[in-house]
């Protein structure tokens, strides 16, 4: 089994406060990871995390997602890059304390985007790094674009890239909500299946992130999700909450969780 597993930024970090990591739900989640790695066979991870209170705040600040090209977008380019950056080092020493073989593959090190698509990633590194049975970390993160000069990738715009190419069995987005609500924001009833047919009815309840978001919060997730389980056969994806005692362990397992984006 080949998963993508995300750690969403509001996940572990509080969003409330700048650049506040939940080290106690961090290192929660490594062991769930390292318990999996441990005891599924045959398991193959790519993790990636959100930025959170880290690199969002500063985005926002800056409006570095939409593009950069003076002297002042440059400055900001580098603030959103080195919070990051801060939050991947985190990150990297949660997973590797836990004893996970973890290396961290920065996007703004590698990427070129157009537009906000990934349009050069030499992935050979990364190749080498599963093929040799080292779990790939990538982040949200502050990339070159041709077109913008300068914008940040969401860890979901990494990913439907990495799939197309290293076609994942399943991508995993561990989040705080444990699904896609049908009734947002009473959050009552959970959508457990989210398809091209029922797309339009769900789109209705779903809002962007309660907090800053600059890459477009839950409805981007879902869209840019079924759009890439259409490009990628048999792909699924499950959106579920990384808070619950067990749930990853469970999705990393296999079993279904939370709500399942799929075709």
């Amino acid at each position: 089994m080949f998963y993508f597993l995300k750690l969403g930024g509001s996940l572990i970090t509080d969003k409330t406060q700048a650049r506040q990591p939940r080290r106690d739900i961090l290192e929660h989640l490594s062991q769930e990871i390292s318990s999996a790695y441990r005891t599924v066979p045959d398991l193959q991870l790519l993790i990636g995390h959100g930025s959170g209170s880290f690199g969002h705040i500063a985005g926002q600040k800056y409006g570095t997602r939409q593009g950069v090209h003076k002297k002042k977008d440059w400055q900001g380019f580098v603030e959103v890059w080195k919070d990051a950056r801060a939050l991947n080092q985190i990150v990297v020493e949660a997973l590797l304390d836990a004893g996970l073989p973890v290396i961290a593959f920065p996007p703004s090190s590698s990427v070129i985007s157009n537009s906000h698509e990934v349009v050069n990633w030499d992935l050979e590194p990364i190749r080498s790094a599963l093929s040799a049975g080292i779990i790939p970390l990538v982040n949200g993160d502050v990339v070159f674009d041709k077109s913008l000069g300068g914008t940040i990738l969401s860890t979901e715009d990494l990913f439907i890239y990495l799939a197309t190419l290293l076609k994942p069995d399943r991508i995993l987005l561990a989040g705080l909500e444990p699904g896609v609500w049908s009734d947002f924001p009473t959050c009552t009833r959970l959508v457990e299946r989210v398809t091209p047919n029922n797309l339009n009815a769900v789109s209705n309840n779903l809002l962007g992130s309660a907090f800053i978001d600059v890459t477009g919060g839950m409805v981007q997730k879902v869209e840019s999700m079924l759009a890439l389980t259409s490009k990628v056969p048999g792909l699924q994806a499950f959106i579920f909450s990384g808070l619950q005692a067990d749930q990853l362990y469970q999705a990393l397992s296999g079993v279904l969780v939370g709500t399942v984006i799929t075709q």
